[in-house]
């Protein structure tokens, strides 16, 4: 062999190593190109989150299905990790993504095959993310479903707790698959849809600020050392609210309330930081009139 084709060699081989070095094996089995937003459906959005639930920030079904529940998890995602925030799982969205998790897609894809249902959270046994899915019908909400749904009786007032009460919050369900997760950190699907069914039963004939401001008051008192700290027992205290004593917590929401629900997660509030409402013309407890008001808006003052 020649001097020239010896140096030609060596220069092939270390041309060759440094390309070893340099690949990502994850680059290449991570995603399509498309961007995943909301709506959308199939394999990436099975990816995206199995991805996020591996880190901790997706609780609920991995579906394939890209709902609200998805799109708040990106969204956490992307703030915590310094990205724009726009629910938008774009190229260096998903990026990050694949550098910051795990996936394994042919075990994930066989537990759907199976009807399975799992999670998929970093540093669990695969072996302890599985169990038969319930064949009960029906499910997925946060609420036991009653028998009759109270009729619409029109506007609502918001009840102050008598002074001192706390009052444990009743269990409505199974939140064990997807637990409440407090702000800042973000939420349930089980919070979420909880509170636009508060939402709807309490302001529904309010406009669409008003019903924001509903949602804020309950994330208030979720902060509030004087509340307790859940969503769940936020809404279920004793007194608490209008909706949940007459039976219209459990009618269905329409979307606007859902909307309203995730405007005030993504931290507008239009009340100013208060934690108790009351309607002025159906109002009779001295209490509620005696707290320090902030503004009116629509039919409800809002108080500290």
């Amino acid at each position: 062999m020649t001097l020239r084709k010896y140096i030609l060699l060596v220069i092939i081989c270390l041309f060759a190593i440094g390309l070893q070095e340099t690949y990502n094996p994850k680059q290449v089995e991570a995603f399509t190109n498309q961007v995943i937003q909301k709506g959308a459906v199939g394999d990436d959005v099975i990816e995206l989150q199995a991805r996020l639930q591996y880190i901790g920030f997706y609780n609920g079904k991995i579906d394939g299905v890209f709902g609200w529940e998805t799109y708040w998890a990106l969204r956490n995602f992307q703030k915590e990790f310094g990205l724009d925030v726009d629910g938008l799982a774009g190229l260096k969205t998903r990026q990050k993504l694949v550098d910051a998790s795990e996936f394994n897609g042919k075990w994930v894809h066989e537990q759907l095959a199976k009807g399975n249902e799992f999670t998929y959270y970093g540093g669990t046994d695969l072996a302890k993310q599985t169990k038969p899915r319930k064949k009960a019908g029906g499910g997925g909400t946060a609420k036991t479903q009653p028998k009759q749904p109270a009729q619409n009786q029109g506007g609502t007032e918001q009840q102050a707790p008598a002074e001192g009460e706390t009052g444990d919050a009743t269990n409505t369900g199974d939140t064990t698959d997807t637990p409440a997760v407090n702000v800042p950190q973000g939420f349930s699907q089980n919070d979420i849809s909880l509170m636009a069914n508060a939402v709807y039963g309490e302001a529904r004939g309010e406009p669409y600020e008003g019903q924001v401001a509903v949602a804020a008051v309950i994330l208030n008192r979720v902060e509030s050392a004087t509340f307790p700290n859940t969503v769940a027992g936020v809404i279920f205290e004793p007194r608490a609210f209008t909706a949940v004593a007459d039976g219209q917590i459990w009618l269905t929401p329409n979307e606007k309330a859902r909307q309203a629900v995730l405007d005030a997660i993504n931290g507008w509030d239009p009340t100013g930081e208060a934690i108790y409402y009351f309607n002025p013309d159906t109002a009779t407890s001295s209490w509620i009139w005696g707290r320090p008001q902030i503004k009116r808006i629509g039919k409800h003052i809002f108080c500290k």
